[in-house]
């Protein structure tokens, strides 16, 4: 099964997340966490399939908890994607996929855009 973590404060964007997650019949456990503080002790016990990472984070800025996990010998190879409502530029995309992640979303973002980028990702089409 595979294993998809959450790590966004934004409960109105997660809900809309696991409702689309459900809405496709999603095989996978999803888990949440909505600091980088509750998303590393996660990533202590647990490899997620796939990481969606928000930037704005209320303890730690995303990019931060991108490059803990990059630095990682268990966790480099996890697909991780950037979201933001803030970091929007050109510029922000490019740091974000120089520091590893596999994509970067500006938010507003629409959910099947995300839904097609983890199915490439995982290749579970």
């Amino acid at each position: 099964m595979k294993k998809i973590l959450i790590v966004d404060d934004d409960k109105n964007f997660i809900d809309t997340l696991k409702d689309n997650f459900k809405m496709k019949e999603v095989d996978a456990d999803v888990r949440v966490a909505d600091t980088a503080k509750k998303a590393i002790e996660i990533l202590k016990k647990e490899i997620p399939s796939i990481i969606i990472l928000d930037v704005q984070l209320p303890d730690m800025n995303g990019m931060e908890v991108l490059k803990i996990i990059k630095a990682s010998k268990r966790l480099k190879h996890v697909p991780v994607i950037l979201i933001s409502a803030k970091y929007t530029e050109p510029s922000d995309r490019a740091e974000a996929m120089f520091k590893g992640a596999a994509t970067f979303f500006s938010k507003p973002v629409n959910v099947d855009d995300i839904w097609d980028e983890i199915e490439y990702l995982l290749n579970i089409k």
